[in-house]
């Protein structure tokens, strides 16, 4: 039953521990680094999903959890970003639309719950994230892929695609958002 409280968690540990095991074999100069970089994005990506599943799942739902899960997500996904900008495997622009509109919509999440406001996470934004996580994939594995599939380009493009869901929820976020700053002001 402790497990089960606590599995959760467990699996939001995972992922913030996988972030520097990630730095480290995406600089390794060898052809397995692109699958084993790629594998590691993938588990933490599916640890993410499946720790809000057993939370809900199982009523383990806790503050540390509800706290660290979103700081977790945002700290893989910001690094990602940050070394294939780095090493030139992905595009600056959309990655910095990306990461700013996290910061944003963090900072509009902390303000709402000061004032007991939810701010439910849209359709939109839950399609944003599964095309992100799916662009970082394919960048990360981007020339250790079969040549045939060109997932370097179809990691840029889907970026971008991202990049654009980014600002069309964040800016929804922030329209709902600013309408209870007005009311609180």
């Amino acid at each position: 039953m402790n497990l089960r409280k606590n599995l959760p968690n467990y699996l939001t540990y995972l992922r913030i521990a996988v972030i520097p095991l990630l730095t480290v074999v995406f600089f390794l100069k060898s052809e397995w680094s692109y699958y084993l970089s790629t594998t590691l994005f993938a588990i933490a990506g599916i640890s993410d999903w499946l720790d809000g599943y057993l939370a809900r799942m199982w009523e383990a739902q806790s503050s540390l959890g509800r706290f660290l899960d979103p700081i977790a997500d945002k700290l893989l996904v910001a690094t990602a970003l940050m070394l294939l900008v780095d090493q030139d495997r992905a595009d600056l622009l959309p990655a910095i639309a990306i990461v700013c509109r996290e910061i944003l919509v963090s900072g509009l999440r902390e303000f709402l719950a000061e004032i007991r406001v939810s701010m439910p996470v849209s359709k939109l934004a839950k399609i944003k994230t599964g095309a992100q996580m799916l662009a970082i994939g394919f960048l990360l594995l981007g020339d250790g892929g079969p040549a045939w599939m060109h997932l370097a380009l179809l990691g840029r493009l889907l970026l971008w695609a991202a990049a654009l869901l980014t600002l069309v929820t964040g800016y929804a976020y922030l329209k709902t958002g600013w309408k209870h700053m007005q009311e609180n002001s």
